[in-house]
């Protein structure tokens, strides 16, 4: 089957159903050399992904400058997504004034004069009242003025998100780890609200950060145990069944009819035909329904991150 397409909420755009996630591209993964970059890039567009994610974060500017050097030429056959408010690990600024200045650079570093989407980056290291008044009636004012055509907020810490999108209306909502084979908890507390108020709701992170893959997760993850070792489990069967759990991983993410896209980290030409290739191939019900059983025992296990009173209010561990 082919690749398919949604629409982003009200926003009147159309989607891929797998969306670049450009973070690996400012080497948070681990460093790739920046041509691959670039054909991973050009390969994507050839294969009809359109949406692109970025940050000023990610590689600390690093993601935003290779990606707008890859898309020259291309800027036209993307709908080309970045955020603002966070910049390092522990670097934050949700300020107005800062929400300009930050698309002026950011608008430098992808090489374009408009953004289609502008997303609050990490907004649970925001308090809510600061996020209504100030930051995202600055990303309104941005797009009256056409340099911002649709503007989102996104973050891990669901109740936050839609408490935070009740106060100030939004586009989008960008979360990641709370849609896949580890846990559904988007579709209770976000779907709602996003289906009632036509927002464009992403889903990021099918991987869960890389702990839904034979590899692992890497050693910073900040889920619990249990979810690793689910992970693992659940890794060993999908190898005795001559399967990948990543694939199977993402191919649960994208039958999921509520996201318009499931972002995808990629970082090479070959991750992104294989992420096609996921996309349009058959499914194995059985193998998927033999995994989520596995993973059970590890299943809505999130973390705490963000400020305090951010968090989810039910128990994270």
């Amino acid at each position: 089957m082919p690749l398919r397409f949604r629409p982003l909420g009200k926003t009147g755009l159309s989607v891929s159903e797998i969306g670049f996630g450009a973070a690996p591209l400012g080497n948070e993964f681990g460093e790739i050399k920046p041509e691959e970059g670039v054909r991973a890039v050009h390969l994507a567009i050839d294969l009809g992904i359109n949406f692109f994610d970025t940050s000023p974060y990610y590689g600390r500017t690093l993601s935003e400058e290779r990606l707008g050097k890859a898309l020259a030429g291309k800027r036209h056959q993307v709908i080309l997504a970045t955020k603002c408010g966070r910049y390092d690990s522990d670097e934050f600024d949700f300020t107005a004034q800062r929400v300009k200045t930050s698309l002026e650079e950011s608008l430098r570093r992808l090489q374009t004069d408009f953004i289609d989407l502008f997303q609050v980056h990490d907004i649970e290291w925001a308090d809510a009242k600061i996020l209504a008044e100030e930051t995202i009636p600055a990303l309104r004012a941005l797009q009256s003025e056409g340099r911002v055509r649709f503007i989102g907020i996104t973050g891990l810490q669901l109740q936050h998100l839609k408490n935070v999108a009740e106060l100030s209306p939004v586009d989008t909502i960008l979360s990641y780890c709370r849609y896949n084979l580890l846990g559904d908890d988007l579709d209770t507390v976000l779907a709602p609200l996003a289906r009632e108020h036509g927002i464009g709701l992403i889903n990021a992170s099918p991987l869960h950060m890389g702990a839904l893959t034979e590899k692992g997760a890497p050693a910073w993850h900040p889920a619990p145990g249990a979810v690793h070792a689910a992970a693992r489990n659940a890794a060993r069967l999908c190898r005795a069944r001559g399967a990948d759990l990543s694939r199977v991983a993402l191919q649960y993410c994208l039958d999921y009819p509520e996201a318009a896209t499931t972002l995808s980290g990629l970082a090479s030409a070959a991750q992104v035909r294989a992420n096609v290739e996921a996309a349009c191939t058959e499914r194995d019900p059985e193998l998927t329904r033999e995994v989520l059983e596995m993973l059970n025992p590890a299943r809505n296990a999130t973390w705490a991150t963000g400020l305090h009173g951010n968090h989810d209010s039910r128990p994270l561990y």
